[in-house]
């Protein structure tokens, strides 16, 4: 993935629902959209209808804090001259309402900031999380992505956290360079080299697992960044949920420079439009989303963490997914489904926030939501071969999940002048039909490399 490491980029993400979906087909003298990270604490600022590289903004995506606490996402069009702090606080004000009322005390929201001389409630919980936080250990799973690991890293060595350390996992490596970008990360704080030589994410994964027994492990992507209070928002949903055995947040992306990414973002991005809706799955929550099915989903490998031990409870990631594997993927969602079929419990806390660098071009795109559609038929295949009873509920969900499929592929704005290609819609569905015969061919590679 092409990305210009030295660009300034803030953090975007959807409200929760939508305020507007995208209508406005860029050209390639506009930005799609700016991403913005906006505390409505603070000042509001202005949005320039120019770019800095002289680009037309179309849009702003808004991720909305109050105090650091993310509230949601707004999605605003940018007019030819800007847009005003009031324009904007505006529009946080009328897609956000029902988040900001109850925290303002139905007071409007000012657009010179608001007054911080008593600690709100939402910091006053992390304060005391953070005096007795556990230990974590963050794990980054890597293969010959220096510049990309190299971001990462400098954002998990600024986390607001007192108690962790960073693993980084060399995955069947061609250089040297993971390792020198580890070398100079460890000298600024707590980062671990580890190398795993069979190629595939799960044998990566699993070589973590084997690495830190008995620790709390929170993985990230490489082309990931974490926000600053990352690690501080997994252990508060530890803390607030000690039955969790999976604690995962939102994975935002990082930017809206091309169409490629707003057209990923119209599609439900990472989180299938989750949004900022805390949730718990479990024994207590089959009557409302089935343990069988991961869609929308219960969590994202991107931004995860496991208590101690339920990795090893549900044997371990399967090695015939993830990526490097015939299937590329869904290692993370057979994982999840383990853990709720087994009688788990996963936590969906969405101000454990990290940013994602999206594909930047249609290429890039199209392999990533074939490989969906692969990896997705290959983790349910995955889960027959290991619980042939399955079978029968599993066809029963079927009609539901493909009409599910269907959705999710489908922009979420229905406006005429939405570009999103339906090719990519029906490339996923080809790729799931590839997803059987994907498991069964890595099933044989894992066994072969490992014999």
């Amino acid at each position: 993935m092409n990305v210009d490491l030295d660009q300034a980029w803030t953090p975007p993400w959807r409200r929760d629902p939508i305020l507007t979906a995208p209508r406005i087909t860029p050209t390639a003298a506009d930005l799609p959209a700016v991403v913005l990270d906006v505390d409505v604490a603070d000042p509001l600022p202005a949005v320039p209808a120019v770019h800095h590289d002289g680009r037309r903004v179309r849009q702003a995506w808004v991720l909305v804090r109050l105090f650091t606490e993310p509230l949601g996402t707004v999605l605003i069009d940018v007019p030819v001259d800007g847009l005003r702090p009031a324009d904007l606080g505006a529009a946080v004000e009328r897609g956000l309402a029902d988040m900001l009322r109850p925290r303002l005390g139905g007071r409007a929201l000012p657009i010179d900031g608001l007054n911080r001389s008593t600690e709100p409630a939402f910091l006053a919980r992390r304060r005391q999380i953070l005096a007795r936080a556990p230990h974590i250990t963050v794990v980054v799973c890597t293969r010959e992505r220096p510049g990309a690991l190299a971001r990462c890293l400098d954002s998990l060595l600024v986390q607001d956290y007192p108690a962790f350390r960073v693993l980084v996992v060399d995955n069947a490596p061609d250089s040297s360079a993971t390792a020198e970008v580890v070398r100079s990360a460890a000298r600024r704080g707590s980062v671990d080299y580890l190398l795993e030589p069979v190629q595939g994410l799960s044998f990566a994964r699993n070589a973590a697992v084997r690495a830190a027994p008995g620790e709390i492990l929170a993985w990230i992507d490489d082309d990931e960044v974490a926000d600053r209070h990352w690690l501080a928002e997994i252990a508060r949903a530890l803390d607030d949920h000690p039955a969790a055995d999976v604690v995962s947040g939102v994975a935002l992306p990082a930017e809206l420079e091309t169409r490629a990414q707003l057209w990923f973002e119209q599609i439900g991005g990472h989180v299938k439009n989750r949004g900022f809706t805390p949730a718990v799955f479990g024994p207590q929550s089959v009557h409302e989303q089935s343990p069988l099915y991961p869609v929308p989903p219960f969590a994202v490998g991107a931004n995860m963490a496991f208590r101690p031990g339920v990795i090893e409870r549900i044997g371990m990631f399967d090695t015939a997914l993830g990526a490097g594997t015939p299937a590329q993927g869904c290692e993370d969602t057979l994982a999840f489904t383990q853990v709720l079929i087994g009688g788990g419990t996963i936590v969906y806390q969405p101000t454990a926030l990290t940013q994602h660098f999206h594909r930047r071009d249609l290429p890039g795109l199209k392999q990533q939501i074939v490989g969906h559609g692969i990896g997705l038929a290959a983790a349910y295949t995955g889960l027959v071969v290991s619980h042939p009873a399955l079978i029968w509920p599993l066809l029963r969900l079927a009609p539901t999940a493909w009409r599910e499929l269907k959705t999710v592929y489908t922009p979420q704005s229905q406006d005429p002048r939405d570009d999103f290609p339906g090719h990519l819609r029906r490339a996923n569905h080809r790729g799931m039909l590839a997803g059987p015969r994907a498991y069964l061919a890595g099933r044989r590679r894992a066994k072969r490399v490992t014999r």
